[in-house]
């Protein structure tokens, strides 16, 4: 639990980077359409730029900090797998969807993962291998 002196308006992702040095998460557009800030709400994947702090006040935020400390959450393992990032900006957000997705609906098909992601933008172009670690994690056939 962390107290903050923020005002309640204030966006998530300036309370986590700034308040609290959790600099994981980062900010791509400021309007919660590339998905570069995701991060959990109560297990909830939302965008932090456009979320103010005072939605997240008593809840339980996951940042992919706190995702797991040596990156052995299973996303975390398939993206280190397929070496998904090039520049790994956006790679934080896209992991934090998956994983709140995939724990929500853990027999999700590899289409409907996808579908998840299509908010999610990667200005390297790494979708081929995002698709190929969210097909680790479904179990699809290649």
């Amino acid at each position: 639990m962390h107290s903050i002196q923020a005002a309640p308006d204030t966006p998530l992702l300036w309370v986590l980077r700034d308040e609290l040095t959790l600099t994981g998460t980062k900010f791509g557009c400021g309007m919660g359409m590339c998905g570069a800030c995701t991060v959990h709400i109560a297990g909830r994947a939302v965008r932090a730029c456009v979320t103010p702090v005072s939605e997240a006040a008593g809840k339980t935020v996951t940042t992919i900090e706190g995702l797991s400390a040596d990156a052995t959450h299973p996303v975390q393992r398939a993206w280190i797998a397929e070496d998904v990032p090039q520049c790994g900006y956006c790679q934080a957000g896209q992991i934090m969807t998956v994983a709140a997705y995939l724990s929500a609906h853990p027999r999700a098909t590899e289409d409907e993962v996808v579908r998840e992601l299509e908010g999610n933008l990667c200005r390297c172009g790494t979708y081929v291998r995002i698709r190929a670690a969210v097909r680790r994690l479904t179990g699809a056939a290649k």
